[in-house]
């Protein structure tokens, strides 16, 4: 499984259009082939900085999802809308036990 865990900090009142497209975008990322879980988060500690977290089954799936125009556009999108040293995101390879 491939843990995805993210974040964006969201330009001076740009708050809301960010959790808009980030909703989107986790409502059609559930609906891909290997997704597990997508789910974003408004952090408690700075209610500008949005948190992603995302389980998928493989490398495979999260590749294709990298792919989809619509992650690409997201992305693209997201990057006008945040600050740009407030994006960070890591992947984890994780094994259930």
């Amino acid at each position: 499984m491939i843990i995805v865990w993210g974040s964006m900090t969201a330009k001076a009142n740009q708050l809301d259009a960010l959790l808009k497209i980030s909703l989107e975008h986790v409502h059609r990322s559930r609906n891909e082939l290997g997704c597990v879980s997508h789910s974003v988060q408004i952090d408690a500690e700075n209610t500008n900085r949005i948190v992603f977290y995302e389980e998928w089954m493989d490398m495979n799936a999260l590749q294709t999802h990298f792919k989809v125009s619509e992650s690409r556009l997201f992305v693209k999108d997201a990057k006008v809308l945040s600050e740009a040293d407030g994006f960070d995101m890591k992947m984890y390879e994780a094994t259930l036990l």
